[in-house]
């Protein structure tokens, strides 16, 4: 938490956090434009926000383009913020609909870079994490309302994501599976008349005694900027879970 605070305490890097969170994926060249600082002064204030995982990035040819990773900022809400919040659950999964509503096609091709990319470390063996994202008995304890999976976990099945009551929160297709480091499928909404479908990614990646978990998201319609948060508070809850046995509160949301 320490890289965190650090991290935010300087204007500049706050107003790189703000330049992404306006338009995710910007290369150095561009972040530079806006600053009106020299190249190397802004490749300081990068790194320190690396360090701190507010900050991660992804190579699309000879570009290397910068994504503000919400995660750590949502284990901090979750900490400290979320506990003080007497929010209904039910009003909550409400919002996350609105949110998440939206209109625009899906325009993307897998050599574009992703729209936004999330990152988090957990304490957890691939296999492991691979079960929990995987197994439908395990996603209630960290999916949002506690959502239950349901797949065949094979290319051209079905990745459904189900509510208590049945009704499909979140559709998709496998596009591509490699237990237990990478699974890429559609993200087909089950709310609202815009259903066009876009493409995340899981990878997970060994990291000594952890694990490197990543969540890319190609393609999002726009309108539909509010699933960054929720794909953030997902990947913040099974982080929890997997190193506490701990659900959040909005799992159980009715």
């Amino acid at each position: 938490m320490d890289a965190i605070f650090k991290a935010l305490a300087d204007e500049t890097r706050r107003n790189l956090l703000d330049m992404l969170r306006e338009r995710d994926g910007q290369t150095l060249s561009e972040l530079e434009q806006q600053l009106g600082m020299t190249r190397f002064g802004v490749m300081k204030h990068l790194k320190v926000l690396e360090d701190a995982s507010l900050v991660v990035t992804r190579r699309s040819g000879r570009f290397k383009h910068h994504y503000l990773n919400a995660v750590p900022l949502q284990q901090v809400i979750d900490r400290w913020i979320e506990p003080l919040v007497q929010k209904p659950m039910a009003r909550m999964a409400l919002d996350l609909k609105a949110q998440l509503e939206g209109t625009g096609p899906m325009t993307t091709t897998k050599e574009s870079p992703p729209d936004f990319v999330l990152e988090t470390y957990i304490r957890t063996t691939p296999e492991t994490l691979w079960d929990a994202l995987t197994d439908g008995d395990k996603t209630p304890h960290f999916y949002i309302a506690g959502a239950r999976l349901k797949s065949d976990l094979k290319k051209g099945g079905r990745f459904d994501y189900l509510g208590p009551d049945g009704s499909l929160m979140l559709g998709g297709e496998i596009l591509a599976i490699d237990p237990p480091r990478r699974l890429e499928a559609t993200f087909e909404p089950g709310w609202g008349e815009n259903k066009k479908p876009s493409r995340c990614v899981y990878e997970i990646e060994k990291q000594g005694d952890a694990c490197k978990f990543t969540i890319l998201h190609y393609g999002l319609p726009a309108g539909q900027e509010g699933v960054r948060e929720g794909w953030a508070r997902i990947a913040s809850s099974l982080k929890t879970w997997i190193e506490t046995g701990q659900p959040a509160a909005f799992t159980n949301a009715a």
